[in-house]
């Protein structure tokens, strides 16, 4: 009797003290995810899966080259939504601090292209270099990779 009182007493604590302490995320400027199909889940064969958009690239890999410590360069990657569905970036992020990407926020209609401006900032990075963004949307596949590379020279 005793261990089943000091379980339920066990319990009732994890459950107060879990009881919504969660920060809420503000996500300003950006569209709410519930607008962003989940087409994992959609069968290959339904009209569904069939009209969404698509993130159709000119190229995914950028090489800057060799440039110098300290700069900070940029590049346009251009897409278009080939689909046949309004296409919704809900985020593209850099795999380190240094790497940051700039997205249209607004919907990109079927056939409507678009750019995704990437910047590296080099300061104290040195040699061969290689930073990817990943970009989370609501085509088939859901997430792209776009690949930037450098060699950078010691200042």
């Amino acid at each position: 009797m005793k261990r089943f009182s000091l379980f339920f007493v066990i319990i009732s604590i994890g459950l107060v003290a879990c009881k919504n302490n969660a920060k809420k995320e503000t996500n300003d400027g950006l569209l709410p995810t519930s607008l962003v199909n989940n087409p994992i889940s959609l069968n290959p064969d339904s009209n569904s899966f069939k009209e969404l958009p698509t993130m159709d690239f000119g190229t995914t890999l950028h090489d800057f080259g060799t440039i110098h410590e300290g700069e900070t360069v940029e590049w346009e990657f251009d897409f278009k939504n080939n689909g046949k569905s309004p296409l919704i970036i809900s985020e593209a992020k850099g795999s380190c601090g240094c790497t940051v990407a700039e997205f249209p926020k607004e919907p990109i209609t079927a056939g409507q292209a678009s750019k995704i401006k990437v910047s590296f900032n080099t300061t104290d990075k040195h040699g061969y270099n290689e930073k990817q963004v990943t970009i989370s949307n609501n085509t088939r596949e859901g997430v792209h990779y776009l690949t930037i590379k450098a060699t950078i020279l010691e200042n």
